[in-house]
């Protein structure tokens, strides 16, 4: 098995992608943690991730289906998106990112 070089990204209203980030190596996987603060920034975000070699990309429970299937259409369906799943997400005032940011 080759190494994965995949990306979580988090929903937070102060993040700051070029300061809120960090990268976690193991011999398997590279994951790259970024926090944005609204769906623009995130389909951004998205975009420079996959150019820089990203393969995978995962979204907080904060993404609602709006701001999923907007992660989806900026990157153009280059690498396989996945969800973490809440119906209110307790770091948004126990709403969903749709409602916020959509």
């Amino acid at each position: 098995m080759g190494e994965l070089k995949a990306a979580f990204m988090f929903l937070a209203p102060e993040a700051d992608p070029k300061k809120h980030r960090a990268v976690v190596k193991t011999p398997i996987v590279e994951l790259h943690v970024v926090g944005v603060k609204d769906y623009k920034e995130a389909c951004m975000v998205a975009k420079e991730l996959v150019e820089e070699g990203i393969a995978a990309i995962e979204l907080c429970g904060g993404f609602g289906n709006q701001g999923v299937a907007k992660i989806v259409e900026a990157i153009e369906g280059k690498v396989p998106v996945g969800v973490v799943r809440f119906d209110i997400h307790p770091g948004l005032e126990n709403k969903s990112g749709d409602s916020i940011f959509g």
